[in-house]
């Protein structure tokens, strides 16, 4: 790339940057006076909605419109897409009189929005418009106008949907923001509608559940040899074996890492007692905390293991990270 092309290119989208950026602030600007009681008419309507809701636009606010749906959707307020011209052929009877139809046109002139508005308002939801045009026919017709209007495209034509299409998708934003601090919405139940994901498995899974059983767990007795350890270890593929006293509770652990350090002192390894390698007192974990718990204590103790017990200290089964990374919970 010439310097000249490179250069232009970098200037663009410092342009484009700083375009859209100051369409944000002009529109954060605006959130005070008749603009301040209008967003909040917009979360006291939405956040009385007994139904759904329900977002509209075409072309590039229809874009907008279905992320702003997903949004609201994954943050506690049941909500969906419609699109204006399959709603004017059929797709309407999703609207209800319990519904809040929250309608996307930067020119508040859109003709597919125009032909369903009164025919939603004599169903009885109420309707929020997202428009850049305060005057325009969609504003005039609203219960809750939002002014997302902008200066200019950052397209250099000034034609491209590229600030406004960013200042609906912000406004958006704020108002599932504020809806769901308004619904007491907690991260507990965002965790709820995101099971598949990794923040999801992270804080739903309980380490019973990601942990090996007890039988693919290697264990040994106090009183057994370093070469039986080593033995157990390589069998279970685990870098670890679990000590068990006279009573079968947890006395220690031996790791790859206490081997490893044994070595470091000599290659001689005959007549070492295993009683004198091994880590006393490990960390262990009853089965009914969180996985996210488990990643927390690994963490804090930079460990790569943890010994699985009950409340009287019998071993019950064993977790590491390799556990973790398949279980998808890291």
């Amino acid at each position: 790339m010439i310097a000249k092309t490179r250069d232009q290119t970098l200037k663009l989208a410092h342009d484009t940057l700083t375009i859209e950026a100051d369409a944000l602030i002009t529109m954060r600007n605006r959130l005070s006076g008749a603009g301040a009681e209008a967003f909040v008419l917009a979360i006291d309507l939405l956040h009385g909605c007994a139904g759904r809701i329900v977002v509209s636009g075409i072309g590039k606010s229809g874009h907008i419109a279905r992320k702003i749906a997903a949004t609201f959707a994954s943050t506690g307020s049941p909500a969906f897409f419609v699109h204006p011209a399959e709603a004017s052929h059929g797709d309407l009877g999703m609207v209800t009189r319990d519904d809040v139809f929250v309608a996307l046109s930067n020119s508040g002139e859109t003709e597919e929005l125009l032909t369903i508005i009164p025919i939603i308002k004599r169903t009885g939801a109420k309707l929020i418009a997202l428009t850049g045009k305060p005057e325009s026919s969609l504003a005039k017709l609203a219960d809750a106008h939002l002014d997302t209007g902008v200066e200019k495209e950052a397209c250099p034509l000034n034609l491209a949907p590229t600030s406004s299409t960013t200042a609906a998708l912000a406004m958006g934003d704020a108002l599932a923001v504020a809806l769901l601090d308004a619904r007491g919405f907690q991260a507990e139940d965002f965790i709820r509608s995101h099971p598949g994901g990794r923040l999801g498995r992270k804080q739903l899974l309980h380490v019973s559940e990601v942990m090996r059983p007890l039988l693919q767990t290697p264990r040994i007795s106090m009183d057994a040899s370093l070469q039986s350890a080593l033995l157990e270890m390589t069998a279970h593929k685990m870098g670890m074996v679990v000590m068990l006293g006279a009573d079968s509770k947890v006395a220690g652990i031996f790791t790859d890492g206490d081997l490893r350090r044994l070595l470091e002192k000599s290659s001689d390894l005959t007549g070492i007692s295993l009683r004198d390698a091994i880590t006393t007192k490990p960390r262990t974990i009853p089965p009914e905390l969180l996985a996210e718990e488990a990643i927390e204590m690994m963490e804090k103790y930079r460990i790569n293991h943890l010994v699985v017990t009950d409340a009287n200290d019998q071993l019950l089964g064993a977790l590491n990270l390799h556990d973790l990374f398949a279980a998808k919970v890291i």
